[in-house]
């Protein structure tokens, strides 16, 4: 099934301002949170659907990347890639929610009291990959040095909020007695603590470590595009949900192919003898070298297409062109019989530029070379 389009889950237009998603998103949650809408599957689905919404929305890179390229281009990208669950929602969105990142209705009625355990940091690399690995896609093992929860760390429950992960306040008003509850200060909402580590393992419980980590990066990518990878960042001290591991790609420049787009872009220079004649000239491709004709009379500035050379369009939208351009290169040092050939042709009335007969004329060429 269809994803249903970010800004319709809102109900907000491309052009909303920050502001406008998120009081779009705060109706949305309030609507269909879990404490107004229990054992209800349906208002869950609609609860996640419109958390993921908003992390991508409100995330001003993630949400450009998406209005250009749609949900293919946020394949693997963070929470959004492979669905949103609770413990995602109320660790990230807190400020929506209230103080505690739980319910809207616990901080006014005291309901509710459930843990909120931290998330883990996000870890970003950058990644180059060759013109030849953008268009056709590839497979990497990368290494990634992370925080994983150590072997040998116990945990207890929280003295200061007795594992609720929440500190709950009694306030009298002239409604009567209220209670408010705000996050746990010693735990930071995890409810628990550290028992017991080992030596060499800090107060968190973590310890870095490399890891090799393989990704599959899809054909059509381009540089600057951030990709991400949910739960391969840092883990959460105490067992809470790991951070997204986000992968920057980088372009390596080719040696002699360019991108414009989707298209790819060869500058072929030939000498006059063969644009004047024609010719079979071999040119390299993403795909390897082919040989291509060379038409008699072909003119400086000409552009030739080879269809279907091009890059794979990140949304599947078939692939793009090499385009060829062609430069007629002129010798700067000639041989006195070659002198002498050429003097001879000068006068030539095929040798004189002709402008306004189907072909610009030379001297117009020329400028629009140069």
């Amino acid at each position: 099934m269809a994803k249903r389009d970010y800004y319709d889950i809102l109900g907000v237009s491309k052009s909303a301002t920050e502001d406008e998603m998120k009081k779009a998103y705060r109706k949305l949650a309030i609507k269909y949170h879990p404490d107004k809408n229990p054992d209800d599957n349906e208002a869950e689905e609609k609860f996640k659907e419109a958390a993921e919404a908003y992390e991508i929305l409100s995330n001003a890179e993630k949400r450009a990347q998406y209005d250009r390229f749609g949900h293919e281009g946020m394949r693997g990208a963070g929470s959004a890639g492979g669905g949103m669950n609770m413990e995602d929602i109320f660790s990230q969105f807190g400020d929506i929610f209230g103080g505690g990142g739980g319910s809207p209705f616990e901080s006014f009625f005291g309901g509710g009291g459930r843990s909120r355990q931290r998330r883990g940091t996000n870890l970003r690399i950058k990644l180059q990959l060759t013109l030849d690995e953008i268009a056709n896609g590839v497979e990497k093992k990368i290494k990634v040095n992370r925080l994983i929860n150590a072997d040998g760390v116990t945990f207890k429950a929280c003295g200061t909020c007795g594992g609720s992960g929440q500190v709950k306040k009694v306030v009298n008003t002239m409604l009567g007695q209220m209670v408010s509850a705000s996050t746990c200060h010693a735990c930071s909402g995890a409810g628990k603590v550290i028992d017991k580590r080992p030596p060499g393992v800090d107060s968190t419980g973590l310890e870095m470590k490399e890891e090799v980590i393989p990704i599959k990066i899809p054909a059509g990518v381009s540089d600057g595009m951030q990709l991400s990878m949910s739960g391969k960042g840092n883990m959460s001290p105490g067992g809470g949900s790991p951070g997204d591991l986000l992968i920057v790609i980088e372009e390596a420049e080719h040696e002699t192919l360019k991108r414009d787009g989707n298209n790819i872009v060869f500058d072929l220079y030939v000498n006059f003898i063969d644009a004047a004649l024609g010719s079979s000239i071999e040119v390299p491709t993403i795909d390897g070298k082919v040989r291509i004709k060379i038409d008699p009379g072909t003119q400086s500035g000409k552009i030739l297409r080879l269809r279907g050379k091009g890059i794979k369009d990140i949304n599947g939208y078939g692939k793009g062109d090499e385009l060829i351009h062609v430069n007629v290169w002129t010798p700067k040092k000639l041989s006195s019989e070659e002198r002498t050939t050429l003097e001879n042709l000068r006068e030539s009335e095929n040798f004189q530029p002709q402008p306004g007969k189907g072909e610009k004329g030379f001297f117009e060429k020329m400028r629009e070379f140069f």
